[in-house]
């Protein structure tokens, strides 16, 4: 009865093939997991040679987090392995989903030093729907954008589109902590408030002339001109920074459809004061993150020179 070839096994001779202590195989049976074949005139329970079988299972299951009346009811109704192992993996990756929330969450929350109600907002943020995070951003970019005829054209459509977060089905921490962030900054009346004077400035920038034009955004004709001239230590004070200071106010002039004047330098100067601000560059480092989009290069540098060249020149 003891040998390999026996067709019924005692509960110790089971223990010892599947490498689970006696008191392990006897719980398993009292739960009706792993059921005896028959028992013996004593009264001591023996098993058929599937139990071995039976009980590997069981034990790779629980070491993979499966709980008994799971692993029970699936044996039951004859789940193949791979069947459940499927299923468990999504299950794992909702909770691993659940925790990476929660994690970025507290996280976030000790970095700021958060007081319990801006922990209880993070949280709320963090567990939005994708429907409900659309309409949060949709809201934000409505307010921002919503000068008389900025949506209607295709430059600000566009602007839209490239101001939208997409947060992934199953976001990093790093995502998560990101759009949390982006979260609060579209809630930001402060922040709302600087990005329609940006998006003002945009509007009254668009004339007839210049409107579905293919025409660079001033900050990008700035980027462009003045990283040479502050990668060569030219001051922004100096005669050789007008040579810059011109070319970007044409190609602004030609934009707008106006004369490179005085007036225009100083229009250029209130939109630049506008966009130059930091909250901006913070929702767009924000917004790569959550897109899984490159970083953006820091506009700071370059506007900040810019501005000193333009406000010595227009003071002059």
């Amino acid at each position: 009865m003891n040998g390999d070839g026996d067709t019924h096994l005692s509960i110790g001779e089971l223990a010892r093939r599947t490498g689970l202590t006696v008191k392990a195989v006897r719980a398993y049976s009292d739960r009706g997991i792993v059921p005896p074949a028959g028992r013996t005139p004593a009264g001591y329970r023996r098993y058929g040679p599937g139990a071995v079988a039976r009980l590997r299972l069981v034990r790779t299951l629980r070491a993979l987090g499966l709980d008994l009346s799971t692993i029970r009811e699936a044996l039951d109704r004859d789940t193949p392995p791979a069947e459940l192992a499927a299923a468990h993996a999504e299950a794992l990756a909702v909770q691993i989903r659940v925790l990476t929330v929660r994690r970025a969450v507290l996280m976030a929350a000790a970095r700021r030093d958060a007081t319990p109600e801006e922990m209880e907002l993070m949280h709320r943020l963090a567990a939005l729907s994708e429907d409900e995070r659309r309409v949060l951003t949709d809201e934000f970019l409505d307010e921002v954008l919503g000068v008389p005829g900025t949506r209607t054209g295709t430059d600000l459509a566009g602007v839209a589109r490239s101001m939208t977060p997409d947060l992934s089905d199953n976001p990093t921490e790093e995502e998560t902590q990101a759009w949390i962030e982006l979260a609060q900054l579209c809630q930001d009346a402060g922040f709302r408030a600087a990005m329609r004077r940006t998006a003002a400035h945009h509007a009254a920038d668009r004339t007839e002339h210049a409107a579905g034009a293919p025409v660079p955004d001033p900050e990008a004709v700035i980027r462009a001109h003045t990283a040479p001239a502050r990668a060569a230590g030219i001051d922004p004070d100096s005669l050789q920074a007008g040579s810059v200071v011109d070319a970007v106010t044409a190609a602004y002039a030609q934009r707008c459809g106006r004369p490179d004047d005085a007036a225009l330098r100083q229009r250029l100067r209130a939109r630049l004061d506008t966009v130059n601000d930091p909250r901006r560059e913070r929702y767009l480092h924000l917004l790569a993150v959550v897109n899984r989009w490159p970083a953006p290069d820091p506009p700071a540098p370059e506007l900040d020179w810019f501005r000193a060249a333009l406000r010595a020149r227009t003071a002059s």
